[in-house]
């Protein structure tokens, strides 16, 4: 199955009447945005966009897929030759990865025909919805670490798809590394791991299970010491392996007074370079909850993976130009603004962002201190210049968090961190 068939029915019933009634072909933008930012955050980060231009190479209706559509009559025989010599001809321009985004961002802005810019909808969505919660949960967490690594274990708790999406989301919004193997073949994403309860449970006593290890792996291994008493773990574990341990892991437990502890009996035991990994349904609180206590990496799994609270950015993909005429959409509540739009970030001197301005059908005035933040992605149907890599979009966005206004990396509700100005051009 091919990129195209990740979409919506009603987008193939939409292009299959466009066809029949001549607006096929007129040309159109699509914007990709947000209304608002998901509840209790200040801000939003991009992810998904490189994943979608590479989506976007093999989006192609195939054999199979036609015989589907045409034995369950949902497309006619006018429709099935269109899409089968479907191919996306128009352009794409958009934030970068790892770039903020604000209520009314232009995240992705896609240009061409009505028909092959409609039928994207979904697979576009589908990514970006979830890539940016990822990082936008994981910076939140990254934040809360205050330099800490955190190592993301989330795969066992999400589809094994979006498992590797979540583990490459996570290292853009600077998480250290990943369990996950797929995503460290796939995106390069540094990989780690070593032992599980289950490992232990093998073996007849603690100090099997941990010579077993230190055997295979060497003295700079991470123990897991809680599967029975934490304190005879740590006991065992620096008399196995030396005073050279790399780490030990806790998973349970009041992981404050358990990190204190450990710390001490650590020193007692003559192991002061061991390292204290904590783990166990952490999310962006409990760790800045940590923040005081003598903790050294954490590994985060679940709330990662569903975003914290936010599972989804809630952004949308809306139709705004027409035949070069601004289009508005005025349902209640969910009102939009015509015409295709141009953001700058605009900065003091000193380099902290003080707003976001967009505007549609024209050009912000250009200030000092202006950065634009849209890039061009394709032209004419093909990928223009190369794709930031993860390293490039990591640094990007720890630039971006560190431009913001102290107060914009509250983990408490409040407003976004800074404001979006949205005019009609000139």
């Amino acid at each position: 199955m091919t990129a195209s068939f990740f979409t919506d029915q009603y987008e193939l019933t939409m292009v299959s009447a466009a066809l029949r009634d001549g607006t096929a072909d007129r040309p159109c933008v699509f914007e990709a945005f947000g209304r608002r930012l998901p509840n209790g955050r200040r801000y939003g980060v991009v992810a998904g966009t490189g994943r979608f231009v590479e989506q976007l190479r093999d989006f192609r209706f195939d054999h199979a897929e036609l015989e589907f559509l045409a034995a369950r009559r949902i497309v006619d025989d006018r429709m099935a030759e269109w899409l089968a010599d479907y191919r996306f001809t128009g352009d794409i321009d958009g934030y970068v990865e790892g770039e903020l985004w604000f209520p009314g961002s232009p995240l992705l802005t896609v240009t061409g025909t009505f028909a092959e810019c409609v039928v994207l909808e979904t697979l576009l969505l589908s990514i970006l919805n979830h890539d940016c919660a990822i990082a936008a949960a994981a910076a939140r967490m990254v934040t809360a670490a205050r330099g800490r690594p955190i190592i993301e274990m989330g795969s066992r708790r999400t589809h094994e798809a979006a498992a590797v999406a979540c583990a490459r989301a996570a290292y853009i919004a600077g998480f250290a590394s990943t369990s996950n193997l797929a995503a460290g073949q796939r995106y390069g994403v540094p990989t780690a791991g070593t032992a599980a309860h289950a490992f232990t449970l093998l073996h007849d006593d603690e100090k099997a299970a941990f010579t077993s290890q230190v055997a295979t792996l060497g003295e700079g291994t991470t123990l897991l010491v809680d599967t029975y008493d934490i304190r005879q773990g740590i006991r065992n574990a620096v008399e196995v392996a030396g005073p050279r341990l790399g780490a030990i892991r806790i998973d349970s437990g009041d992981l404050s007074v358990m990190a204190q502890q450990s710390r001490d009996l650590l020193d007692e035991l003559g192991a002061p370079d061991t390292k204290i990994v904590v783990s166990g349904d952490l999310d962006e609180y409990a760790i800045a909850a940590l923040a005081a206590e003598p903790v050294d990496a954490y590994g985060a799994g679940t709330a990662v993976v569903v975003g914290s609270g936010a599972p989804t950015a809630g952004l949308v993909y809306k139709l705004v130009e027409v035949d070069g005429r601004p289009v508005v959409k005025r349902s209640e509540n969910k009102p939009s603004i015509g015409g295709r739009k141009t953001a700058v970030r605009r900065h003091k001197p000193t380099g902290t962002a003080t707003e976001e301005v967009i505007v549609s059908q024209g050009a912000p005035d250009p200030m000092a201190g202006d950065r634009v933040l849209q890039r061009p992605y394709v032209r004419g149907g093909v990928v223009v210049g190369a794709l930031p890599t993860l390293q490039e979009s990591r640094a990007h966005l720890r630039d971006c968090l560190i431009s913001i206004p102290w107060e914009g990396l509250k983990l408490s509700p409040g407003d976004p961190a800074i404001p979006v100005t949205v005019t009609g051009g000139h």
